[in-house]
């Protein structure tokens, strides 16, 4: 990819690898200790991270790390504990051989409602990228007091001219994928660098310019290692994000079920909001649900939970949604 878009430019070839160099070479903290887990079930966990008053659960992806949601200074759980909520974050573990059969369904069904449900409120979900997905099908299958989702793919057939390329991804991957048990995440990285090669290579140098002992540099170490780490997908749960979403968009048909029922907007019993964003490759603007509440943000995916203007457009907006609705048993706490 470095040699297909730098082949004009040798001193852009030499920039990015420097930069490439003293990303690799740069130094890091040790990572701080997991929360407490609140609840368990199986291999995953709500981590939580205290406050007061209304309990919000936090869903990831499953392709990235959870971390992503408590990411340094730029802590989105964190800085919602101290905003009226008690606040967890869903850490869905390792998976190992035992999961190979573990689908999007099983995830939910056997992972995120036993979590959720286990909690003595029904709490808010507020979910990221494939974790919005899955906080949307689990929000229709038991009750919860809201939901809003960032950044999630509900119609897959938006993925339109992109599509094709991450079957092709997928179909060069899968034989490994069978061989493992599990997806590993560099097939995902590679693809996600497909989308868009200009600004991988642009992004690292402009690193190898940073001020190593800088701030932005420690920003920039602190969300690559969040993208270049995960844990692998189990061969079900690859096999469904592929050949049942990206394929047949079945969120989005209405052929997921999830507890007996179709997973749709429509069989959500509760408030739902969803943040979109206008300029995201990874999951673009058109495969956004269509709630009714949508809120349109010129952010890109990471941006919006990381960037400093993700604070105002998103971080305080979702904060004022949640103290808008209706009180649950521990809302005036």
């Amino acid at each position: 990819m470095l040699r297909s878009e730098t082949a004009a430019d040798p001193a852009r070839t030499a920039a990015a690898l420097a930069g490439l160099a003293a990303y690799q070479q740069a130094p890091r903290p040790a990572p701080p200790a997991p929360m407490p887990a609140l609840a368990t079930a199986g291999r995953a966990c709500l981590r939580y991270y205290g406050g007061r008053g209304r309990m919000v659960v936090f869903v990831p992806s499953l392709i990235n790390p959870p971390a992503i949601l408590d990411l340094g200074e730029a802590s989105l759980v964190r800085w919602m504990a101290g905003q009226g909520c008690r606040v967890a974050l869903v850490d869905w573990g390792e998976p190992g051989a035992a999961d190979r059969d573990m689908g999007m369904t099983g995830h939910i069904e056997s992972l995120l409602l036993p979590l959720i449900e286990q909690l003595d409120e029904p709490p808010v979900l507020v979910g990221y990228c494939l974790g919005g997905t899955m906080a949307m099908a689990a929000a229709g299958a038991t009750p919860v007091a809201g939901l809003a989702t960032i950044a999630a793919p509900w119609h897959f057939a938006g993925y339109g001219d992109a599509a094709p390329g991450m079957l092709d991804l997928w179909q060069a991957a899968k034989p490994t994928a069978e061989a493992l048990g599990v997806l590993p995440m560099e097939v995902l990285q590679a693809g996600f660098w497909r989308l868009d090669p200009a600004r991988t290579v642009a992004k690292y140098e402009s690193f190898g310019r940073l001020d190593p002992d800088g701030e932005a540099a420690r920003a920039f170490v602190r969300l690559e290692d969040w993208a270049n780490a995960g844990a692998p997908l189990p061969l079900a749960a690859a096999r469904d994000l592929f050949e049942r979403f990206v394929a047949a968009d079945a969120p989005g048909t209405g052929a997921w079920i999830v507890r007996g029922g179709a997973a749709a907007p429509q069989r959500l019993g509760c408030p739902a909001v969803e943040f979109v964003s206008l300029t995201d490759r990874i999951v673009p603007a058109a495969t956004a649900a269509g709630l009714a509440d949508r809120r349109d943000l010129g952010l890109g995916h990471v941006g919006m939970i990381v960037g400093g203007r993700g604070r105002a457009m998103l971080w305080e907006p979702l904060a004022h949604w949640i103290a808008a609705l209706p009180p649950g048993r521990h809302g005036s706490q």
